[in-house]
C-alpha cells in the first residue's frame, strides 16, 4: 500500500472538510422515521372525551374547506371552550379551592412553533391567546397576569367565572371539605382536559389542548395542559400526542412527547401510548384515582389511545367515520 506523505495527507482533509461543508450530515436524517406513505389527503381530527365529538366536527369544517391543521385544532377546541355545561374546559370550569376558575392551554403547529397560556383569569378563550403568545411574540408561555394582560391588549374576549350554578357548587363543597384537599375523579362525568390533533390534506400536523384544571384545586396550581412536552407534543416527520388525566403524573415522564419519542422509534400510536400509561404505571406506588390518558396520531394517519383506567374515550372523524371509541386500558377501577 503506498504511504501517504504529509502533503497528501492535507490535501486529503482539506477535500474532505469541503465535503463536510457542502454535504452536511445531519442528526435529524439519521432519526427520521421510514414514513413511506404519502399522507397528502388523509384529512383526521381526533380529540379527547365525548365533547369531542362537537370540537371534531368544527375541527373537520375547517379541513373540508382546504383549511390548515392549526386552524382547525383551535377552532376545533374553542367549542368546548364556550360550552357552559362542561365543569373542566373554558367558561363553564369548576373553580379552584379559593373560588377562581384559572385557565390552561397550548397550541403546537407542523412547524414546531408553539404558545402557551397558564393560570389565566377572565378570558373566553385561552387557547387563541396561546396563538397569539405563539405567532406574536418570541415567547412560548405567558402565566397569570401577564397572560391576561397581553389578552386585553389585544382585544381577546373578556367572560366572568365562576358561572352563578357554578359558584354555589362550590360554595357547598367548601361548606363540607372546609380546607380538605382531595384528589379529583377523572372519568366520563369529569372529563378533564380536550386535547384535539388533526393533519390537514396537505398532510401538515397540529395540535391543540386546553382546560380549566383540577376542581377545587390549590390556588395557584398549573397542570400538563399548558406544557409543551407535557399534555401536548406536535413533531411533523413523526406524528402528534396529546394527555388527560392527572397532569402531574404526566409531567413526570413528559408524556406526550414520550408517545412521539416512541412513534419515532418505529412504534405504532397505539403501542406508543400503551408504553407511556405503563412507564406512567411503573412510577408511581400508588395508583387509586390516577386517571390519565394518551390519544396519538402519526403521519400515516394511524391513530391509537390507551389509559391508566377503564372510561377514557375519544372522538375520531375522517371520511366515511365519525365515531365516540372507547379507549383500551390497563386496569378497572
Amino acid at each position: 500500500m503506498k504511504k501517504l506523505n504529509r502533503r497528501s495527507f492535507f490535501k486529503l482533509g482539506a477535500l474532505g472538510v469541503a465535503v463536510g461543508v457542502f454535504k452536511p450530515v445531519r442528526a435529524g436524517e439519521l432519526l427520521r422515521p421510514a414514513f413511506t406513505n404519502d399522507p397528502k389527503g388523509k384529512k383526521i381530527v381526533i380529540s379527547t372525551w365525548n365533547h369531542g365529538m362537537a370540537a371534531n366536527s368544527k375541527a373537520w369544517e375547517v379541513l373540508s374547506a382546504s383549511g390548515a391543521a392549526i386552524d382547525a385544532v383551535e377552532q376545533g377546541v374553542m367549542v368546548t371552550e364556550a360550552d357552559v355545561t362542561n365543569r373542566s374546559v373554558g367558561i363553564g370550569g369548576r373553580p379552584d379551592r379559593d373560588g377562581h376558575v384559572t385557565l390552561d392551554a397550548c397550541i403546537m403547529d407542523h412547524h414546531s412553533k408553539c404558545g402557551s397560556v397558564a393560570f389565566l383569569e377572565g378570558i373566553a378563550h385561552p387557547i387563541s391567546v396561546a396563538r397569539a403568545v405563539m405567532e406574536r411574540t418570541q415567547h412560548v408561555m405567558l402565566v397569570g397576569e401577564g397572560a391576561y394582560e397581553f389578552a386585553v391588549m389585544h382585544g381577546f374576549d373578556k367572560a366572568k367565572m365562576p358561572l352563578p350554578e357554578v359558584k354555589k357548587d362550590w360554595k357547598e363543597w367548601k361548606k363540607e371539605h372546609k380546607d380538605e384537599f382531595k384528589k379529583p375523579e377523572i372519568n366520563n362525568e369529569n372529563h378533564d382536559t380536550i386535547g384535539l390533533l388533526a393533519m390537514d390534506g396537505n398532510g401538515d400536523l397540529s395540535g391543540a389542548c386546553t382546560t380549566s384544571g383540577w376542581a377545587y384545586k390549590l390556588h395557584g396550581r398549573v397542570g400538563d395542559s399548558p406544557i409543551i412536552g407535557a399534555g401536548l407534543f406536535v413533531d411533523n416527520e413523526v406524528g402528534a400526542a396529546t394527555a388527560t388525566g392527572v397532569g402531574e403524573a404526566v409531567i413526570r415522564i413528559a408524556g406526550s412527547h414520550t408517545v412521539v419519542e416512541l412513534m419515532r422509534q418505529g412504534k405504532s400510536p397505539q403501542e406508543a401510548c400503551q408504553l407511556a400509561v405503563e412507564r406512567i404505571i411503573a412510577k408511581h406506588d400508588d395508583l387509586t384515582g390516577l386517571q390519565v390518558g394518551f390519544i396519538a396520531l402519526n403521519k400515516k394517519g394511524e391513530y391509537g389511545a390507551y389509559s391508566v383506567y377503564k372510561g377514557f374515550n375519544f372522538a375520531l372523524r375522517k371520511d366515511g367515520q365519525e365515531e365516540l371509541i372507547d379507549a383500551e386500558y390497563d386496569r378497572d377501577w
